[in-house]
């Protein structure tokens, strides 16, 4: 589920799911925590990028995956995706997202753990936790207020409306925005600057700019766990999955 080449000095993970939209299950969260613990413990990787196959960045996370049974099992599937989050966010080195397509949901998350978001012209976002009856995870609570302010970003969780490429930029969640097919390209480019950069000032910049993250990460993953066993979420899980609008009562 995981495809992972090296430019010089960048690691490229490439999510590869395609008959899902690159969905991030469990299984690729694990791949993709053992490929950055590699790349972390090696020191001629100075950058790297994170980017999905056959024209979608990422649809989110595995919705026929979210069968946590009770409130321990939900606080487990977040032991594992919080590593994953920490691994990223905490990295010494700098993470590039290269977004082609959709990046949604736990997508979204994906992107906004990066240093620097590349966007293709073409790509949709979304968040759409609301209408599956859960609160924004993979580290978003935490993320995005960071990159765009805690206005944009209550408006992008509480009503969960998709929004293009342009607006993103506008907002400030994206950096850049180039033709549709060359996110990766310009992400390669960018990841390239780093190659000479002095490591430890990056790694200590990074370090600074993580504050606040265990207490979100801590937040989220008790919330989280609770939502998976409301009356909501299943609703909100089985309406995905048929392709309906879901009936939400509260419960």
């Amino acid at each position: 589920m995981l495809l992972e080449s090296r430019q010089g000095a960048t690691a490229v993970l490439t999510m590869h799911q395609p008959a899902r939209k690159n969905a991030l299950a469990m299984a690729m969260r694990e791949e993709m925590i053992a490929a950055i613990e590699r790349i972390e413990a090696d020191s001629t990787v100075r950058a790297v990028v994170i980017t999905g196959s056959d024209g979608t960045f990422c649809s989110g996370g595995d919705i026929s995956g979210m069968n946590a049974a009770d409130f321990a099992g939900g606080r487990e599937r977040f032991r594992i995706t919080h590593r994953l989050v920490r691994l990223m966010i905490e990295s010494a080195k700098p993470f590039i997202a290269a977004v082609e397509g959709w990046a949604a949901g736990a997508g979204m998350g994906v992107a906004t753990c990066c240093d620097t978001v590349v966007a293709a012209a073409g790509a949709q976002f979304v968040s759409p936790f609301n209408r599956l009856g859960l609160v924004p995870d993979f580290g978003l609570l935490h993320t995005l207020p960071k990159r765009v302010g805690e206005g944009p970003a209550r408006q992008i969780f509480l009503r969960g409306a998709p929004f293009d490429a342009a607006h993103a930029l506008k907002i400030g969640m994206v950096d850049e925005i180039v033709p549709d097919g060359t996110a990766l390209e310009r992400a390669l480019a960018i990841a390239d600057e780093f190659a000479n950069a002095a490591p430890i000032p990056l790694a200590m910049v990074k370090n600074y700019m993580s504050r606040g993250l265990a207490e979100a990460l801590d937040w989220e993953r008790n919330a989280q766990a609770a939502m998976f066993l409301t009356a909501d979420h299943a609703e909100g899980r089985d309406a995905f999955l048929a392709r309906r609008k879901p009936v939400f009562t509260g419960r």
